[in-house]
């Protein structure tokens, strides 16, 4: 049998080979890849002291747009996902946030406004909730790589 005569069951098989692949990439790929809207189930933990504050700074100061819980909304992402682990975005990117503000780079959600109101310890107090957030739902401290 020639090539020729072989070429539509190569096709066929390219075809089937690569609907198995895009299936395959959006049934399984993660669904809280950077880039795409999302929102997260929190678990939450019983908080300390210092992160009850913060959670009750971060529902005045925060919630609007990152979510109950910090879980997202079509506002701002969820600060309960890998991305913001210790490792790539350590306490001092939070403060930083709110000083300055943040230009769009990991989310389509737009920049993030500077949020002048809220104060250094606040910052602290917010940082401590999402962090506990974020160890009751699995997120540790990873090294960032690029």
């Amino acid at each position: 049998m020639s090539f020729s005569e072989k070429l539509p069951k190569y096709f066929v098989l390219a075809f089937f080979a690569g609907g198995v692949g895009v299936f395959a990439y959006q049934n399984f790929a993660p669904s809280q890849r950077a880039g795409k809207i999302v929102r997260v189930d929190v678990r939450v933990p019983k908080l300390s002291a210092m992160a009850l504050n913060g959670q009750l700074a971060f529902e005045k100061n925060c919630a609007e747009c990152h979510g109950q819980n910090a879980s997202g909304t079509d506002k701002g992402p969820p600060l309960v996902h890998d991305i913001y682990n210790p490792g790539h975005h350590d306490d001092r990117s939070f403060h930083q946030a709110a000083r300055r503000g943040v230009p769009q780079h990991h989310w389509p959600y737009g920049n993030m406004p500077k949020q002048p109101q809220v104060t250094r310890e606040q910052v602290d107090a917010i940082v401590k909730y999402v962090r506990e957030l974020q160890l009751a739902n699995g997120i540790t401290y990873r090294p960032h790589r690029m």
